[in-house]
């Protein structure tokens, strides 16, 4: 049964660099598709990889370095991710050349985006520069062109990343979350009451739209 009068606020800890956070969104969003209801979605800051280096890191060694896992072990989680994606409409070019990105610089024009009602937009294609089109989402040129891509003003989105006017804004952000316990991503909290942590499926997500609903009717 659809309940197209309710709209759910979703509020979204992740990074850009996170593969499981756009396959949870798409998650999402099928499941907001069966229920007919609406969503008011709100991202917030999170860096997986804090210290990377400007010029990034080769997937395959900083699978190895970080979790340890093999050369075989990471390529043979890739085709699982890949399909996984593919299903929900996410045509990666996750290979094992893809470089992990510093995303700093990119929390801080998602937060010039949100006050510009171009939050949402940004990051989708935030995810696709990097998942998709395999650009290096830490350079500014890049990030620009992005954010130009959606509407934004491009001589104020390089204003934004040249001052580092929102620096602070989004440490103050990443520290909001830390300080309530968030520690990996994605995690979407509905209507401030409930959190799921990891791209939990579509049955899960389903389920907690349908009793947001019914809280919202009762």
């Amino acid at each position: 049964m659809a309940n197209t009068d309710t709209v759910v606020r979703v509020d979204i800890i992740s990074d850009v660099m996170c593969p499981w956070c756009i396959v949870g969104f798409r998650q999402l969003e099928q499941a907001l598709g069966h229920t007919g209801m609406g969503a008011q979605v709100v991202w917030h800051p999170f860096e997986l990889n804090p210290d990377m280096p400007p010029e990034g890191q080769n997937l395959s060694e900083h699978i190895q370095q970080k979790y340890g896992s093999s050369p075989e072990q990471s390529a043979a989680a890739r085709p699982h991710l890949s399909a996984l994606g593919q299903g929900l409409g996410i045509y990666s070019a996750y290979s094992a050349d893809i470089r992990i990105r510093i995303t700093f610089q990119a929390h801080q024009l998602l937060d010039f985006a949100l006050s510009q009602g171009k939050q949402h937009p940004l990051k989708l294609a935030l995810f696709a520069a990097h998942f998709e089109d395999g650009r290096d989402v830490s350079d500014p040129s890049v990030l620009i062109d992005v954010a130009t891509s959606v509407g934004l003003d491009r001589d104020n989105a390089a204003q934004v990343l040249e001052t580092g006017a929102l620096e602070k804004s989004v440490r103050d952000k990443q520290a909001f979350w830390a300080e309530r316990g968030v520690s990996g991503v994605p995690t979407m909290i509905f209507d401030a009451k409930y959190m799921m942590t990891g791209a939990q499926g579509i049955e899960n997500y389903t389920q907690v739209l349908n009793r947001i609903a019914q809280d919202q009717a009762a």
